[in-house]
């Protein structure tokens, strides 16, 4: 059986430690951030549809929804496991 709030509580830090990871790539290191984004998606041109700039709100809005959703997510993905393991 897995812990529903463990498992979402991992997944959400998960999360948010990826997003802060490219965000930091994306300043560093434009063309290795470009490179592994557009490989999420088969190397469609996906990065190109991001703003150039990101506002401290819009960040931080962005955060916070990723790793809720993550959280509700896991929580559900977990439950939904326990329920058909058992």
């Amino acid at each position: 059986m897995l812990n529903p709030t463990a498992f979402a509580n991992s997944l959400a830090i998960l999360s948010g430690g990826f997003y802060i990871l490219f965000y930091v790539l994306a300043v560093v290191w434009r063309d290795a951030f470009r490179f592994l984004f557009n490989a999420q998606f088969f190397g469609a041109d996906v990065a190109a549809l991001l703003p150039q700039q990101l506002t401290y709100g819009g960040f931080v809005g962005t955060f916070v929804v990723l790793i809720v959703f993550a959280w509700l997510a896991a929580f559900g993905w977990a439950w939904l496991y326990n329920r058909l393991a058992a």
